[in-house]
């Protein structure tokens, strides 16, 4: 499961607008206290499986994957 922390900043608008471009499903996770609660202090960050990926190396991931299409 994919989930990508998001507060809607320009970063986060970033993300996901690359995420379903590819066709990447995810959900999305706004709740500020699961964010602190996971050692989240900046955003966007991308969650795969138990790994936290901040913007740069999110960004690298949803580059690396292929299209859906």
């Amino acid at each position: 499961m994919i989930v990508l922390f998001s507060t809607g900043c320009p970063k986060c608008s970033i993300l996901k607008k690359k995420l379903e471009q590819k066709g990447i499903v995810y959900q999305e996770n706004n709740s500020v206290e699961e964010m602190l609660g996971l050692g989240i202090t900046q955003v966007p960050v991308l969650k795969i499986g138990s790994r936290l990926l901040e913007f740069a190396d999110a960004n690298d991931w949803v580059n690396k994957q292929e299209s859906a299409e």
